[in-house]
């Protein structure tokens, strides 16, 4: 006949190790949450007044109480206070004002104290946890995530990230994105803060770092460091603008993060769904970086001021709406990208308006034509 034998008890100490493990959590934080709980369950079950010491023995999992007690020479407070002659035989060579350690550990102190603390024990572990969390995510920010829409609440998306929920509020939502309870979406962390619940992270689809972050993933020339993301400026929903600069003569930027066909842009594309997306070529000649971010539209010339902040950009007649662009856009996220004040005006309107003499024309012939990959017909 077959012996079962039986499986040899977890003891504290594997319990205690393997739960940071599982937690995640360092063990000397676990360890001190413990004996801060035991301390608090002795002094509610035995002695209030005590000035206690409690410590668990990391090897085997022993713990152990000691009263802390001051010497002196009169005692006043037998609590708290211990003669030097009692403290002598306890301690030999101890002197006065010294704090010596008497060990008071009740002999029942083990079942009261796991009933008493492991209330205690479950809230520290939590807050560990918490901890961990909010390290992580801290230490994430400016990265993108992907994760599970679980819930909406007070209008907010509610976004399972790992072992946290992250918030994706309205206004960091996209007017192309119309997500539902149960999607999976991609997000940027734009911010982690410490909250009563635990760390609240909050994610944002319209930021211009979204738009970064998710270029820098698909073209391996950034990621080597070849080629440099040097700007981004973007409406979201509406229309964006990327500028890009290559270290190696060799290598092309804006071919390089398009691909053949927009094959290496086209996932980029497929996450901003309808938002146009323009890739430029930067430029350290400030007019030839203004006449690249312009396009599509051709510019006849470019002036700048004397302090390099100020430009005015001539286009042909017919082309001034477009070097605008709708309500303004082109122009405006030109500025942004280049961070210059424009000034537009077509051939006619400049004839009738001389420059300042703050102003000069500057060289452009090196401006290139703007690229606008397309997305594939029936992606979002």
């Amino acid at each position: 006949m077959a012996v079962r034998r039986k499986k040899p008890e977890l003891s504290l100490i594997d319990a205690l190790k393997d739960l940071c493990v599982e937690k995640e959590i360092k063990p000397d934080v676990l360890f001190e949450a413990v004996e801060s709980a035991l301390k608090v369950a002795y002094k509610k079950n035995f002695n209030q007044d005590d000035n206690v010491e409690i410590t668990i023995d990391r090897e085997d999992g022993s713990y152990h109480v000691y009263s802390l007690k001051s010497v002196v020479e009169e005692v006043t407070d037998p609590i708290i206070e211990i003669s030097l002659a009692d403290a002598e035989k306890i301690s030999p060579g101890c002197e006065l004002d010294d704090v010596i350690e008497i060990e008071v550990t009740p002999k029942d102190f083990g079942r009261i104290a796991a009933q008493a603390a492991k209330q205690l024990v479950v809230q520290k572990l939590r807050e560990a946890e918490r901890g961990v969390i909010y390290d992580e995510f801290t230490n994430r920010e400016s990265d993108l995530v992907r994760g599970k829409i679980v819930r909406v609440e007070e209008g907010n998306m509610v976004v399972e990230v790992g072992k946290t929920e992250a918030i994706l509020e309205p206004e960091e939502m996209s007017p192309c994105d119309n997500y539902k309870i149960g999607d999976w979406v991609r997000a940027y962390i734009v911010e982690v803060k410490k909250g009563g619940k635990g760390p609240q992270v909050y994610l944002s689809r319209t930021h211009p770092n979204f738009l970064r972050r998710l270029v820098e993933l698909e073209i391996p020339e950034i990621q080597e460091g070849i080629i440099e993301i040097k700007a981004v400026a973007r409406e979201a929903g509406a229309r964006a603008k990327i500028a890009v600069s290559s270290k190696d003569p060799n290598v092309e930027a804006v071919g390089s993060c398009l691909g053949q066909r927009s094959t290496r842009i086209q996932p980029v594309l497929d996450e901003l769904g309808t938002e146009k997306l323009d890739i430029i070529e930067w430029s350290p000649k400030a007019g030839v970086y203004v006449a690249n971010a312009l396009s599509p539209s051709k510019i006849v010339s470019v002036a700048l001021d004397d302090n390099g902040k100020n430009c005015r950009v001539v286009v042909p007649d017919n082309q001034l709406s477009l070097a605008i662009g709708k309500e303004g856009q082109n122009a405006r996220l030109a500025a942004r990208i280049t961070g210059l004040k424009i000034d537009i005006k077509s051939m006619k309107q400049a004839s009738q308006s001389p420059l300042s003499d703050d102003m000069h024309e500057v060289d452009i012939s090196e401006a290139k034509a703007v690229f606008k990959p397309r997305a594939k017909k029936g992606k979002k």
